[in-house]
């Protein structure tokens, strides 16, 4: 970028100290420092009085594991949200969002369920999507027994997750299978050309580069397709997409000081254009993740609270107490 510090002039003070270690530090620093948030986050947890939820194993017919949390023995058909976990496409799992899943259902009294999808890259595209989009065709065909609303069905992802997310709902739209009511896009991956303006001027900053955009997109598309190569399919990096049209309801999160922030506000603002309800919130001060690596600052808990709140109103279900964090 053009002055390389001037990302750090502009960090929220609760983010800087962290982000210093994130940029300086060993590498299993990294590793150090979301374990001990994800305690935290345990010991948080362990304190609060939320009803129970259940976690119940489920296997798609293609053998895509879902993992699908819900009160238990809930008495009326009650909404979904699939989840699709980030990680470069490469890294993360299903089972390390359990507690973010689990938090999801018992504050907002839904059914959750996450996605175990194959990962890049050793499985590019299109078979990550190919498992979320067997996930969702499968929670759709088995709603009545399993006691979902199939009217109010809802797709998120985080990160390469967001990426993820975002073709499932394209691919539901454009196939006409599944009626998503809503979809939630965080901090997501969505060009796989990297020529935005954060994209080329974010080279050093602290969670995740443009470099390191590059890796993951290299990894996803496979050997025989290179990022920016003109025959991307928006299926792969939904940014492609000419025709936004006719897709859900839609809560787009951004970071500040992140290289994927332009793609996510520009894509929020095609789908205002094509017609779509959008609610767009781009956090300042902020870099991708921050809110994993410092749970309990001020702006994490904002966007974590947002974020319920989103969901709770895409999926017209009350936003109670049980939203407000601490």
């Amino acid at each position: 970028m053009s002055d390389p510090d001037d990302w750090r002039a502009r960090i929220d003070p609760e983010l800087a100290p962290v982000a210093n270690d994130l940029r300086h530090a060993p590498p299993q620093t990294f590793a150090a420092i979301r374990t001990a948030a994800e305690q935290q986050l345990a010991d948080a947890a362990a304190r609060r009085a939320l009803p129970p939820v259940v976690g119940v194993d489920l296997v798609t017919p293609e053998g895509v594991p879902i993992r699908l949390y819900r009160r238990p023995r809930p008495k009326d058909p009650v909404p979904v949200f699939v989840w699709i976990h980030g990680g470069g496409f490469t890294a993360g799992s299903a089972g390390a969002a359990n507690r973010f899943c689990a938090d999801i259902a018992a504050r907002l009294d839904i059914a959750v369920a996450g996605v175990e999808y194959r990962l890049a890259p050793a499985h590019p595209f299109p078979e990550p999507l190919d498992d979320c989009y067997s996930a969702l065709t499968h929670l759709a065909a088995s709603a009545d027994a399993l006691g979902l609303d199939p009217d109010r069905f809802g797709v998120g992802g985080a990160s390469s997750g967001g990426a993820l997310a975002a073709a499932t709902v394209l691919l539901a739209r454009d196939k006409g299978e599944v009626a998503v009511a809503f979809q939630l896009l965080d901090v997501p991956m969505l060009d796989d050309r990297l020529a935005t303006r954060s994209a080329i001027d974010f080279t050093d900053t602290p969670g995740f580069t443009s470099a390191g955009g590059l890796a993951a997109w290299t990894a996803y598309l496979g050997p025989h397709q290179r990022p920016g190569d003109p025959d991307v399919t928006y299926y792969a990096a939904p940014a492609r997409a000419s025709d936004l049209s006719g897709l859900p309801r839609t809560y787009v999160a951004t970071t500040e000081l992140d290289p994927l922030r332009d793609e996510g506000v520009e894509y929020a603002a095609r789908l205002s254009a094509a017609g779509v309800g959008v609610e767009l919130h781009s956090f300042p001060g902020t870099f991708h993740g921050s809110e994993m690596f410092a749970p309990f600052a001020a702006i994490s808990l904002r966007a974590a609270e947002e974020r319920l709140r989103a969901v709770a109103a895409g999926l017209a279900v009350p936003a109670d107490d049980r939203v407000r964090l601490p």
